[in-house]
C-alpha cells in the first residue's frame, strides 16, 4: 500500500515470531503479549519511523481494551512514537467514516469473531450482522483469492449497515478495495487498509487517495 499513496511511503516492516498459527483465543493471547511485542519492536529502534502499529486484528482485540492499551503503551515506550494496533484501527476508521452500524465479514472462528463485535461495543459501534467463516490459520486465510473474496464480501453486506468491516491482516484485499465496495455497494473497511491508514494519521501525513475505497477519498 505504500506505493499506492502520493507521495509513496516509507514503511519499515517487521515480522514477529509466534508459536503456533492458529485462530484460537489462546494461540492469539501469546501472540499478542508485551514480552513478544517488544522483541518485535526491538527491531524497529533507531530506524527512523514516526509511527507504529501492531498489525494483528485478532491478536489485540481478543486481549480486550486493557490489554490493547497495554501493547499501545509498550510500544510508545519502547520506540518513542505514536502506536496503534490494526483492532484500534478499525474503531477509528469507523468513527471517521461517520458509521454507527456495521457488518462484518470475519474469516475466524465463531468464538473469535465474537470478541470482535465485544471490542466495537466500547466504542457504541453497532454490529447489525456477523458472519464467521471458521478458517484456523492465517495460512489459510492468505490462499483465498480475488473473486472469493469478493463474493466473502457480497454474501456478508446488508443494507442497514453502515459498513462492511472485513478483519485479519493475513487477508489480500488492498489492491480490490475499490472492487469491493462496487460489488458491495457499501463502505468496506479491510485489516490492512486501516491499519495503513492509522500509522499515516499517528504522525500526521494523511491525505486525501483515490482506488483505496471510502476512508481515503474523504480526510478530515
Amino acid at each position: 500500500m505504500a506505493s499506492m499513496i502520493e507521495p509513496p511511503a516509507q514503511v519499515t516492516l517487521v515480522h514477529t515470531e509466534f508459536l503456533e498459527d492458529a485462530h484460537t483465543v489462546e494461540a492469539l493471547s501469546e501472540m499478542g503479549s508485551i514480552s513478544r511485542l517488544s522483541k518485535g519492536a526491538e527491531g524497529l529502534a533507531g530506524s527512523g519511523i514516526e509511527s507504529v502499529v501492531w498489525t494483528s486484528t485478532s491478536a489485540s482485540f481478543v486481549l480486550g481494551l486493557d490489554g490493547i492499551r497495554q501493547q499501545i503503551e509498550a510500544l510508545e515506550k519502547l520506540l518513542g512514537v505514536p502506536a496503534s494496533t490494526t483492532a484500534m484501527a478499525f474503531a477509528r476508521a469507523v468513527k471517521a467514516i461517520g458509521a454507527k452500524r456495521v457488518a462484518i465479514a470475519a474469516t475466524y472462528p465463531e468464538d473469535v469473531a465474537q470478541r470482535f463485535r465485544a471490542f466495537l461495543n466500547h466504542f457504541d459501534i453497532e454490529v447489525v450482522h456477523l458472519a464467521s467463516r471458521g478458517i484456523l490459520t492465517a495460512a489459510e486465510v492468505g490462499t483465498l483469492g480475488k473473486d472469493d473474496v469478493i463474493a466473502f464480501a457480497q454474501a456478508n453486506t446488508r443494507k442497514h449497515a453502515d459498513a462492511l468491516l472485513i478483519p485479519d491482516t493475513a487477508l489480500h484485499s488492498a489492491a480490490w478495495l475499490t472492487d469491493l465496495e462496487e460489488a458491495t455497494k457499501a463502505p468496506v473497511l479491510t485489516a490492512n487498509q486501516v491499519s495503513f491508514w492509522e500509522a499515516l494519521r499517528l504522525c500526521g501525513k494523511l491525505a486525501t487517495q483515490t482506488g483505496l475505497g471510502r476512508l481515503f477519498e474523504s480526510v478530515p
